[in-house]
């Protein structure tokens, strides 16, 4: 595990401990929040960069449990083929918009008028950014040593006053009994104030659903994120993704992976927003759970 050092911050908790009182956050001037909205049963939020932005920052200032992601179509829809995930993702503090099919479907059902959607990529430079300047440490967890050196070395050289308090890789197997308390405990004494994680869609939900109770801080999965900012992928380019069409730019970078996933979800998608807009289909929230999975991926 790669190591730097911190300030103090936060302690590994139990699950069992009551809440920690929220505090208001008062996003930006101009930020956009509609608070949570259904898109085929999954409750995705109607807000833009500066409202995702400030709600990760304070909770890494203020020290309290948060959690995080930015779902494409492919993360919408494993909630709507599993409903215990459903639920795990009902429960986050922040389900975020990442790409233009997601920002039209909350347009379209929820005239919430968002004039953009919120790139997990992105969103990690600008929440980084911010870190830096406040001077709050930052841990990354998941993909492999390689990426994560060639990942620390890029975010330092981008942010020179970011603080990374820790780096490290996901071990590709099952959790073992206890284990998530203990990645809980070495998180807590990196004393980082934010955790990124990036273990593919939706390992990296399920892991953060179950490690949110245990930590005073906020975790985002951030998925190919990773990846982009270790200079292993490329992003789409903007036309591409202001067209809807970054799942066609990452199929064609990746066509045995991920062809399944685009050429069979993304109809599957269209077709079931259409119900939900039209009133054939009225798909049910899934209640929040705190349960963590029985197993997942660390």
């Amino acid at each position: 595990m790669l190591t730097a050092g911190g300030q103090a911050g936060v302690q590994a908790r139990s699950p069992h401990t009551g809440p920690v009182p929220q505090q208001p956050e008062c996003p930006p001037s101009g930020a956009i929040d509609a608070g949570k909205r259904n898109v085929l049963g999954v409750l995705v939020d109607a807000l833009d960069y500066d409202a995702a932005t400030e709600k990760v920052v304070a909770a890494a200032r203020q020290g309290r449990p948060f959690a995080l992601t930015a779902l494409a179509v492919h993360g919408v829809m494993t909630g709507v083929a599993d409903r215990p995930h459903n639920s795990r993702l009902n429960a986050f503090d922040v389900v975020a918009p990442d790409g233009q099919p997601v920002r039209w479907a909350l347009n379209l059902l929820h005239g919430t008028k968002l004039r953009d959607w919120v790139s997990g990529p992105e969103l990690v430079v600008r929440v980084l950014s911010r870190m830096a300047d406040e001077g709050l440490p930052v841990y990354l967890y998941g993909s492999t040593p390689e990426v994560l050196g060639r990942l620390s070395a890029s975010l330092s050289r981008r942010f020179p006053g970011l603080r990374i308090a820790g780096a490290e890789p996901s071990k590709f197997r099952p959790a073992l009994p206890g284990e998530d308390r203990a990645i809980a405990e070495r998180i807590a004494r990196s004393q980082a104030r934010l955790v990124l994680v990036g273990l593919g869609c939706p390992r990296q939900e399920i892991f953060v659903h179950a490690l949110r109770p245990l930590l005073d801080l906020p975790l985002m999965a951030v998925g190919a994120a990773f990846d982009y900012h270790a200079g292993r992928m490329r992003s789409a380019p903007r036309w591409m993704q202001r067209s809807g069409l970054a799942w066609a730019w990452r199929l064609m970078l990746e066509p045995r992976r991920l062809w399944r996933r685009y050429l069979i979800l993304n109809p599957e998608y269209l077709a079931r927003l259409a119900a939900q807009k039209v009133g054939l289909w009225k798909p049910a929230a899934a209640a929040p759970t705190d349960r963590p999975a029985h197993v997942f991926t660390v």
